[in-house]
């Protein structure tokens, strides 16, 4: 007797890859935004490195952005992991951006969980 390979398990999704692709980047959107709206208490906030930090927010958001356009090429998951810890690792200019980083590196952590339930 030969064994079959077990038959590959349905999602239920017409198109899996491309609701996948859509969380990424609907994910890193609003990462984006919630970088850009963070820039305001940054700004009102008196600290050492006020200016770095709101640099590294506006350059933290575009490469959101970026990657949330781009989320078609494999290399794209991968940037946007390493995206949440320079997120992270921004927090050494402000604490506020490590909370941040922090959070959504748990977030991010989920979407690749379900990226690797859906597809595989």
């Amino acid at each position: 007797m030969t064994a079959t390979p077990p038959e590959p398990r349905r999602s239920g999704l017409r198109n899996p890859v491309g609701a996948v692709r859509g969380l990424g980047a609907g994910t890193l959107t609003i990462e984006a935004l919630v970088l850009l709206m963070a820039i305001a208490p940054l700004a009102v906030i008196e600290a050492p490195r006020t200016g770095a930090a709101i640099a590294a927010a506006v350059a933290l958001a575009v490469l959101a952005v970026v990657l949330a356009g781009t989320m078609r090429r494999s290399w794209a998951w991968h940037g946007a992991t390493v995206l949440q810890g320079l997120l992270m690792l921004a927090g050494l200019l402000h604490w506020s951006l490590a909370v941040l980083g922090v959070m959504f590196a748990l977030v991010w952590a989920y979407v690749l969980h379900v990226r690797r339930v859906i597809l595989g």
